[in-house]
């Protein structure tokens, strides 16, 4: 090529440079462009790949929430019209059964049961004088009879308002504890109204909903045990009951449990976790 260049004139000579030139430039753009072109490097194996966010229990845990509830509890009501006079107790209260809660003031009840004894003396009065009468053939059969009806409806009224005196006094059904007052003491208060709410004493019974899908192994007496948030123990239990109807939608069922032995820390209303073996 040198040879070449020393023998050709001046301007070949430059044209044979522009052409030596433009030769190099072309033999380096196929590297250039394999090196633009290549590929990214894969990320490496040991890389961890982003995990979803960690869930409060695992597939296999057989864990649900549970809350607790009272074995029984109600709300007595007031059956008459009247004003408080005793109330027996507070908040968080005990009572035992057939123990006076409540009692309104029923002079009014108590003066209308005393005219119904009044009237009932009087008709029997009647009736025992119509039935001398109609022995001397003074009075009639049905004159008898009126009398008869007549000490028959003064009894009626008797023990109408004698149930309307007993329902002046509201008493315990059953051993418990005063969850609300509804009223406070010398306050008017009319037939219907609320007045206290009880809860019985006694292992709270535990009410929780499971995934259908474990009716194939869970029935009445599974064991489980149940960690109660508030007390931060752990309970033996086991399943009591369980419901006659799938929720469609959720696919779960409802079941209660006993807590077994007795445990005067637990209170209707805390919450905790049940845990099953494995199904």
């Amino acid at each position: 090529m040198l040879e070449v260049l020393k023998t050709a004139r001046p301007a070949g000579r430059a044209a044979l440079l522009l052409a030596l030139a433009a030769g190099a430039a072309q033999a380096q753009v196929p590297a250039f462009a394999s090196t633009a072109a290549r590929p990214a490097p894969a990320a490496s194996a040991a890389t961890p790949a982003a995990t979803p966010a960690a869930t409060s229990l695992s597939a296999g845990d057989n864990a649900v929430r549970v809350l607790l509830m009272a074995d029984t509890e109600t709300v007595l009501l007031s059956q008459s019209i009247g004003r408080i006079i005793t109330l027996n107790g507070g908040m968080g209260a005990r009572v035992r059964k057939g123990q006076l809660v409540v009692a309104l003031d029923c002079n009014e009840s108590a003066g209308r049961l005393r005219m119904a004894q009044a009237e009932l003396a009087s008709a029997r009065d009647t009736y025992d004088t119509k039935v001398r009468l109609k022995g001397l053939d003074a009075a009639g059969e049905v004159d008898v009879q009126l009398a008869a009806s007549a000490v028959a409806k003064a009894e009626g009224q008797i023990q109408m308002t004698q149930a309307q005196v007993q329902n002046c006094s509201v008493h315990a059904p059953f051993d418990g504890r005063i969850a609300k007052l509804h009223v406070k003491p010398f306050q008017g208060v009319t037939a219907g109204q609320p007045l206290v709410e009880l809860v019985r004493e006694g292992p709270p019974r535990l009410r929780l909903n499971v995934p259908s899908r474990w009716l194939r192994s869970l029935k009445v007496g599974t064991p489980l045990r149940v960690e109660v948030d508030e007390t931060g123990k752990t309970y033996p239990a086991t399943v009591s009951a369980v419901n006659a109807r799938v929720d469609a939608v959720a696919q779960t069922i409802e079941i209660e449990a006993r807590i077994s032995g007795s445990h005067a820390e637990l209170l209707p209303g805390m919450s905790g976790t049940a845990r099953f073996g494995a199904f």
